[in-house]
Parts: C-alpha cells; sequence; structure tokens
C-alpha cells in the first residue's frame, strides 16, 4: 500500500508505547494550555481589560464600518500583491529553469535575494530610499511592491518545485517529436506543474495577507492600521487586537480551507 503523505514514507507507524506517550504528552499539553488561558483570563480581569468599557465600541456600528474600511484596504494590497507576485515568481522561474546559463543564474540569484529579505526591510526601503531617489508612490505601492517582491522569490521556487515534479519523459517526449524547448515548456511542462502547485500557490496567500499587517510603516488605512486608530481613540489595547486577531485567524483558515478544497479536486496532496 502506497503512503499518502510524505511524512508516511519518512517515518514508520508508531507502536503502542509510543501511541501511549503520544497521548499522555497531548493530554499533558492540552493541560497546560487550558491552565496559560485561565491565567491570561485572570490577569486581564485582575487589570479590568475585561471591563465593558473597553468593549462596548465593538457593539457600535461605527466601529465595525471602520473596520471593515481597514478590511476593504488590506483585501485591496493582498489581491493585488497576489497577482503580481504570481507573475513575478513564474518570470523568474522560467529564467531560472532557462537553458541560457546567465540569464539562469541572475534569477537564481535574483529569487534567493527576494526570499532572503524581509518585507519590512523592502518597505522601509520604498519609504525612505525612493523618495530621495526622486521617485513618489502612493502608500498603497510603497506597501504593495516590497510584498510582492518577498512573496514572488517563494513563488518561484514553488513553481520550479512543480516544474521538477513533472516526469523528465514528456520533456524528453516533446523534443522527439520536434518541439522546441520553449514549446516543451509552455505547452506540456508548465501546465501540469501548476496543477501540482495549486494548493500552494493559494496557501501562499495566507503570507502575503499578514504582511499587510505592516502597513502602519507607511500610514496605509488597512484593517492593522485602523484597529491602532481605535486603539489610541479608545485607549482598548487588548479588545482591539484581539479582535483584529481573530479576523486574520478567519480570514486565513478560509484560505487554508480554500486551498485544501482545490488539492481534493485536482487529486494534488498537501503534504503536513
Amino acid at each position: 500500500m502506497s503512503a499518502k503523505t510524505m511524512r508516511d514514507a519518512l517515518y514508520e507507524e508508531p507502536g503502542p508505547k509510543t501511541r501511549r506517550k503520544m497521548i499522555l504528552g497531548s493530554a499533558l499539553s492540552l493541560v497546560a494550555l487550558v491552565a496559560l488561558l485561565a491565567w491570561v483570563v485572570w490577569r486581564f480581569w485582575v487589570t479590568g481589560q475585561l471591563s465593558a468599557r473597553y468593549w462596548e465600541l465593538f457593539t457600535w456600528r461605527t466601529t465595525w464600518r471602520y473596520l471593515l474600511a481597514g478590511l476593504e484596504g488590506t483585501f485591496a494590497v493582498a489581491l493585488t500583491a497576489a497577482v503580481l507576485s504570481l507573475v513575478l515568481g513564474l518570470v523568474l522561474m522560467l529564467g531560472r529553469t532557462s537553458h541560457i546559463r546567465p540569464l539562469s543564474a541572475l534569477c537564481a540569484v535574483l529569487t534567493n535575494v527576494l526570499r532572503g529579505v524581509p518585507s519590512l526591510l523592502f518597505i522601509y526601503f520604498f519609504f525612505f530610499a525612493m523618495p530621495n531617489l526622486g521617485i513618489k508612490m502612493s502608500a498603497f505601492w510603497m506597501l504593495c511592491l516590497p510584498v510582492t517582491l518577498a512573496a514572488s522569490g517563494v513563488l518561484a521556487e514553488v513553481f520550479r518545485a512543480g516544474v521538477n515534479a513533472v516526469p523528465r519523459g514528456q520533456t524528453e517526449a516533446g523534443l522527439s517529436i520536434g518541439l522546441s524547448r520553449w514549446k516543451v515548456k509552455t505547452k506540456i511542462v508548465l501546465p501540469q506543474a501548476i496543477r501540482y502547485v495549486i494548493p500552494s500557490l493559494i496557501s501562499q496567500l495566507v503570507v502575503v495577507v499578514k504582511d499587510t499587517a505592516l502597513a502602519y510603516v507607511v500610514s496605509y488605512p488597512d484593517l492593522m492600521q485602523n484597529a491602532q486608530v481605535l486603539r489610541t481613540n479608545y485607549d482598548a489595547l487588548v479588545s482591539t487586537f484581539l479582535v483584529v486577531a481573530v479576523i486574520y485567524i478567519l480570514i486565513n483558515s478560509l484560505i487554508n480551507k480554500a486551498a485544501v478544497a482545490v488539492s481534493r479536486r485536482t487529486g494534488v496532496k498537501i503534504i503536513r
């Protein structure tokens, strides 16, 4: 019987003794987690953070309208950055897998740089360096472009993994019937590679959405920035950021569920 996941292929099925240890460890971890949550709630209660005055603002329509306006800003940046990073990541992958060695080397360097530099440093560069070079951008693009660059390096490697997953015999078969390398890659290899990595591409949206929370650097009105304004105006630190955290968790959970649904429909396994 073939293994269902990479984990099954790499590790043996645990025996009875190991299962008992796993159950005991899980139970102790659950008890510790419940105790930690109880302690946090107790500290909130002692310090007055559960007072109604910190939470009543979330019963007002104006508060939710303001948060929804920020959420629209988050979606605008996330979707734009996702589309641009998909295109740039695909271009970098095509360049890196090219048989033109200088182009392949250049794209490999760019991919590693984009993967290795944190999004925040890119944002600082666009926010501080670009104006000194005489290039003026709106807050939207000063956030969107850095997020795009950071994500494109990761997506280039995701695309490359998909290309490497396509059996080499298909490339050889295409070349044997007279197709050029470019046509083999675009007509045969790439469609299959994209199908393999669609779930991973969707999952990468989680990282893009989380990176948009750095909007405070450029004062772009996204969900986190609007939450900062609410926190400042109403002195509601815990309640505001707790509600916003729940919103982010719900959004990212929906994205993960979408990735799982797509993987089931396409028959591509997500390794967990």
